[in-house]
């Protein structure tokens, strides 16, 4: 179970109203609105506490995301590109979140970098759909992953930061 912080954290992020997906028309707007604004009161709230960790923007329609996450592990900032699209049948379903560039270097990541979610996360997004949204996927679902496979990764020399690699071209 998540720790009090990520409870707390989780608990400050608006709730969705507006039960809707990309093919429902009229009700889209409001809902891709809801998602921006729990987005932005996200990443306010994680400034205010010094823990910025992504950027996400998407296309007009709202059905593509796509930005950057980072991590840092022993004062090094490790950067990394992230993308998803928002499923058909989005709320019921959650966006599967890739980070393309680490595609093949763990067990828990599918074809394409998509990040495995199925374990931990889905069952509590299909237990709050259609209340739970992007924001929640981001503190529930990518940042979890990243906080455990991450440091894993950097350990197994699968992940070297990116001073790291020039020093070594450089040699």
């Amino acid at each position: 179970m998540a720790d009090e912080a990520t409870r707390r954290a989780v608990s400050q992020i608006p709730l969705l109203k507006t039960h809707a997906g990309p093919r429902d028309g009229a009700l889209w707007p409001q809902r891709l609105k809801e998602e921006y604004q729990a987005l932005i009161h996200f990443v306010e709230q994680n400034k205010a506490a010094d823990n910025d960790w992504f950027r996400l923007e998407s296309n007009p329609d709202g059905t593509r995301w796509s930005g950057t996450c980072w991590f840092i592990h022993e004062l090094l900032r490790y950067e990394f590109r992230l993308e998803f699209d928002i499923p058909v049948t989005y709320p019921a379903t959650a966006p599967e979140v890739a980070v393309p560039e680490l595609d093949g270097k763990t067990a828990k990541m599918y074809r394409g970098g998509r990040i495995c979610l199925t374990d931990h996360f889905a069952p509590l997004w299909a237990r709050n759909a259609p209340r739970f949204g992007l924001a929640h996927l981001m503190a529930l679902g990518l940042g979890p992953w990243l906080a455990v496979e991450i440091p894993d990764l950097i350990s197994k020399g699968l992940v070297v930061h990116k001073e790291r690699e020039r020093e070594g071209a450089a040699e």
